[in-house]
């Protein structure tokens, strides 16, 4: 005698699917470029992954890591390409590291992979796909992140305490938001005293919405209030310096810096070695005086 159990699936099958093991997609931020600045998990993740998918750049920089990993580079701006890459290859089973400078979750991939497990191949994403259950194979996909050391992070830590307070980010770039929304969002945080950092300054194509925001901020803002200027940050390239808000060129800024405005509080401070140090304070000293003033109770 045998027992048999049967049971209806409320989706489609796939035989192929029988069996095959169920992938994982690490989606790993590496920091700013130098291999002191990677989490201990990010480098596990890596070394564990059997393939990287990634930008050619973001994979040159993790380079010491590389131990028999199959990569699939990708050019600048394929962004979306990469992600559906990095999910199929994890479907078929695979172990894969999607790859990200910075934090994953900043202006990066992390967001596009959950857009896609959400949307799929409907609406703004709506691609041609080969087999019905595409998206239901992706579904099957265990999903990690990790945390990486952000470019500001990297910037604040290279120039002092810039961000010390009330800071917000706001990326200049208009390819995926308009420029009306970004420029809103400029006026609310010039107006709101936040230090701000800006990703995506400029482009080779995209000039123009630095220069605006620095006349936005020199509104609202002391015109000696400082600015730090960071480019290829843990790079052999890296250049970090000051300058004031007035006299901020958006012509030395590229796609690889990222721009720190101070708030009207941010200190410039230069050492008795002749180091400049820039920070803004917390407030501590008001503290202070507001302790001593206090009535004893």
């Amino acid at each position: 005698r045998a027992t048999c159990a049967i049971a209806e699936s409320a989706e489609f099958l796939d035989p192929q699917m029988i069996g095959r093991a169920q992938g994982t997609l690490f989606i790993v931020g590496t920091g700013p470029g130098t291999p002191q600045w990677r989490l201990p998990e990010s480098e596990k993740m890596l070394r564990k992954a059997t393939d990287w998918v990634g930008y050619g750049l973001y994979l040159d920089l993790i380079a010491d890591l590389h131990n028999g990993q199959k990569q699939h580079r990708f050019d600048l701006g394929q962004e979306e390409v990469r992600v559906r890459h990095a999910l199929e290859l994890a479907a078929q089973g695979k172990t894969v590291a999607l790859v990200s400078s910075g934090d994953p979750g900043i202006y990066a991939m992390a967001t596009l992979v959950f857009e896609l497990l959400e949307t799929g191949n409907s609406g703004v994403f709506a691609k041609p796909c080969a087999k019905d259950n595409f998206v239901a194979e992706w579904q099957r996909v265990h999903v990690e992140a990790t945390p990486g050391i952000s470019a500001l992070q990297a910037a604040s830590a290279r120039i002092g305490a810039p961000l010390g307070h009330d800071f917000c980010t706001i990326s200049l770039s208009d390819l995926l938001t308009p420029w009306e929304t970004i420029e809103r969002r400029i006026r609310a945080a010039a107006e709101g005293d936040f230090v701000i950092a800006f990703y995506n300054p400029v482009s080779r194509h995209r000039t123009t919405q630095l220069v605006q925001a620095q006349e936005i901020l020199l509104k609202h803002r002391p015109v000696e209030t400082p600015v730090i200027i960071a480019r290829n940050l843990g790079r052999d390239e890296e250049k970090v310096k000051v300058v004031s808000l007035e006299n901020m060129d958006p012509a030395q800024v590229d796609m690889l810096t990222v721009v720190l405005v101070g708030s009207s509080q941010t200190r410039r401070l230069q050492l008795p070695n002749g180091e400049v140090k820039v920070y803004t304070p917390r407030g501590y000293d008001k503290k202070q005086e507001n302790e001593e003033i206090s009535p004893v109770a």
